[in-house]
């Protein structure tokens, strides 16, 4: 505990006051030592109480300076008690630090809850290809030039995939972990696998793992009135244990990754022997990967995190948006009947879960993703269309008069609402095996 008089809390870089921590403040001089040789630990703890001390001298009681602030006192002890080797090490240690936030902030990254700055570029890019609105769209359709539209819009999320991958492959070694993160249903397997097979073609060594394998069991999770299972929650991982191997892996251990299947909601007896190298970086995609609870054993400064959201900007005749997570249940509802032989109906009275932990637990961390991705397809409602729209009439009438499913009711007459005005597209042919709505609905060579 601080002395009466003397200076108690810093503001970090983020804004935030925290305690002040000496042992932080001889941490950090003992790793610029150590970089040059030197092992005295109760020497750096001696040359922080030094910096205290001199924090306390040039601050009044009241001030609460900044890490900044705190780091020129430290170079400045050092260099005055003879340490000149660790001080240019701790200098050096500190441009590194300063030019790794520069390079990540290169990213498309963001300050408020709405991705601003990409919701525009997508407007702008629908705007140029006549698809910014459900009659453009459905000229598209009619005219002939739908494959080529498919084809650009995949061209141009693979474009972004690839400066994605610019960006982290510029930080070198530092990045011993990325992740792909983003609400249910935005396309984080395929973007995961295109993001890795593009790392490698720069030089770098991707590792994919995923994070879903560490589901607890279903049957240990909490059941509604209804049956269902709340499972969307970050708890409904194994924590404990992803941080546990995440650490080993990190110093070089063997690892033996579950198995989950999603089918029986459970985890099978085999799993996987994973290794990570000195040169290799684990690529993982997990709905919460923002959440800083789940990846907390791995320093902030080797993570790069990537964050993909359906930034759909299509207006239909009144002017208003299709709604991002709408798209997302209508992947989902497709993702569930042919993967975890789920009734789409049972997706539709589910989604409240959904809704509930993205606002919870995704939503509130996006300004902490790096870099932002666009997983909506201009092309997808016409083809989705084909494979959800006779279950929405039947699933209204049934419910309509249940009080408890009213928000299923108002969510599922919207979303019928928007594929009645889109003409249905039936042959989806011109859709590749490497296209990210390939996930949802079959053929995908990422399988």
């Amino acid at each position: 505990m601080a002395a009466k008089g003397q200076i108690t809390h810093i503001i970090k870089r983020t804004g935030q006051v925290v305690p002040l921590d000496e042992e932080k403040i001889a941490n950090a001089i003992y790793k610029a030592a150590a970089s040059v040789g030197g092992r005295d630990r109760q020497l750096a703890q001696s040359l922080a109480g030094k910096v205290v001390a001199m924090l306390n001298q040039y601050f009044p009681p009241e001030a609460t300076p900044s890490v900044e602030e705190i780091q020129d006192i430290a170079e400045k002890v050092l260099i005055e008690n003879g340490h000149a080797r660790t001080a240019k090490a701790y200098i050096l240690y500190r441009d590194q630090r300063a030019r790794l936030r520069r390079k990540k902030k290169a990213g498309v990254s963001v300050r408020e809850y709405i991705p601003y700055q990409v919701m525009w570029k997508v407007l702008l890019w629908n705007v140029e290809h006549g698809v910014d609105t459900i009659e453009g769209l459905n000229r598209r359709g009619r005219d002939g030039s739908f494959p080529q539209l498919v084809s650009d819009a995949d061209r141009a999320y693979d474009e972004d995939i690839s400066r994605a991958a610019a960006a982290i492959c510029e930080l070198g070694h530092q990045i011993r972990m990325v992740i792909v993160a983003g609400p249910s249903s935005s396309g984080k397997t395929t973007t995961t696998a295109k993001l890795t097979a593009k790392l490698r073609a720069r030089g770098c060594h991707p590792v994919p793992m995923s994070l879903d394998n560490y589901f607890f069991d279903l049957e240990m999770h909490p059941k509604d009135e209804f049956g269902d299972y709340d499972f969307e929650t970050p708890e409904a991982l194994d924590l404990k244990t992803i941080n546990e191997h995440l650490a080993q892996l990190l110093k070089g251990e063997t690892v033996h990754v579950p198995r989950y299947d999603f089918k029986t909601g459970t985890r099978q007896e085999k799993t996987d022997a994973l290794t990570l190298g000195e040169d290799q970086m684990l690529v993982v995609d997990s709905l919460h990967g923002l959440y800083e609870p789940l990846t907390r054993s791995v320093p902030h400064d080797q993570k790069f995190k990537l964050y993909i959201e359906t930034i759909s900007q299509l207006r239909d005749e009144r002017g208003q948006f299709a709604r991002w997570a709408d798209v997302r249940m209508l992947r989902r509802m497709i993702r569930d009947h042919l993967h975890r032989s789920y009734n789409p109906e049972r997706t539709i009275g589910h989604w409240h879960y959904v809704r509930r932990s993205e606002l919870k637990h995704i939503i509130p961390y996006i300004h902490e993703a790096d870099f932002i991705l666009n997983g909506a397809l201009p092309y997808e409602l016409p083809i989705l269309k084909k494979y959800l729209f006779p279950y929405f009439p039947a699933f209204i009438k049934r419910c309509k008069d249940d009080p408890r499913r009213q928000d299923a009711i108002i969510r599922a007459q919207r979303i019928y609402e928007l594929l009645a005005a889109i003409e249905e597209v039936t042959d989806d042919g011109c859709v590749p095996g490497d296209s990210l709505l390939r996930e949802f609905v079959g053929g995908s060579i990422y399988e």
